[in-house]
């Protein structure tokens, strides 16, 4: 995926800079590395920068100029002088249900087992569904895809839309082919709201690089930065990372912007949602006020 993201970033480098070089430096991070650690146990794999560190790292360090991340995964605040400074067209926002039968999501049988890695989408299904069985589920997607075709005992697993799409798969019908297995689509956008920043690539860089700045701001999408904007202020607010479970869906029309949430508390208990919304060019506003609304 993080490939698949730094193609994307240097094609939208190359269509406005054709004689620009670059030069793409390939990190593993630590939440690559220690598959072992849970994401679905609050607090197990340190969330915050564990998909980041090492390249906020390199950043600060003057070794690369830009890091391009998934928006999801990075904390609601940058470390000194490190910025967003610059996002993609967002890809869709939407999770896709994966299943073994045709069917969906109300047709998965009573108790069945689901894998996610995601606390988000993990609150959220089983508000939903409190009978279906939810396991973590690791590793990049054609990993995850190839171990669903191999377990009997798990019906589905859920993944971003985006995701599925920058790696070339085809989502379009309602089946999905992965070697020698054949899946099943079933969309999750009426259902979940997505992951702050889901579908997003962030291009961060020092703030103090002037040069950079302004080239990464002549290929940003103002109005999906103004949508994140809006999204990681309220992340900032509830001091949260990427494995916060709250969900979030920003809509743009025009010069007003919409937000709604969903914030999960202690197991078992109703999560809070809330709608806010408001002109466009105060994003941080906004988010403000959902923040009120689904903490008070």
């Amino acid at each position: 995926m993080a490939l698949a993201q730094a193609t994307l970033t240097e094609q939208a480098l190359a269509r406005l800079f054709p004689d620009l070089e670059t030069e793409r430096r390939v990190f593993v991070t630590r939440g690559d590395q220690k598959l072992d650690l849970s994401l679905l146990r609050a607090g197990e794999a340190g969330g915050k920068g564990l998909f980041t560190k090492e390249l906020e790292d390199a950043l600060l360090g003057g070794t690369i100029d830009v890091a391009v991340h998934s928006l999801k995964d990075l904390p609601g605040h940058n470390p000194a002088n490190l910025q967003v400074t610059a996002v993609l067209e967002r890809a869709p926002t939407a999770d896709v249900l994966i299943t073994q039968k045709p069917g969906g999501f109300d047709e998965l049988p009573q108790g069945a087992r689901l894998g996610t890695s995601s606390v988000r989408r993990a609150r959220q299904i089983q508000w939903l569904r409190p009978d279906l069985q939810v396991e973590e589920w690791r590793g990049n997607v054609p990993t995850r895809l190839r171990k669903l075709g191999e377990r009997e005992d798990v019906a589905a697993i859920v993944l971003a839309e985006a995701g599925l799409r920058r790696l070339g798969f085809d989502i379009s019908g309602d089946t999905l082919l992965h070697e020698t297995h054949q899946f099943y689509v079933d969309s999750l956008a009426g259902r979940l709201l997505p992951a702050i920043g889901q579908g997003a690539i962030a291009l961060q860089s020092r703030s103090d690089r002037e040069e950079v700045t302004t080239l990464l701001r002549s290929i940003n999408h103002e109005p999906t930065f103004i949508c994140v904007r809006a999204e990681r202020e309220l992340q900032r607010l509830l001091a949260g990372d990427c494995a916060l479970p709250v969900g979030v869906r920003a809509k743009l029309d025009d010069a007003h912007l919409s937000l709604t949430g969903i914030l999960f508390g202690e197991e078992g208990k109703p999560p809070a949602t809330a709608e806010a919304s408001g002109e466009a060019s105060q994003p941080e506003s906004i988010a403000a006020e959902l923040f009120r609304l689904l903490t008070k």
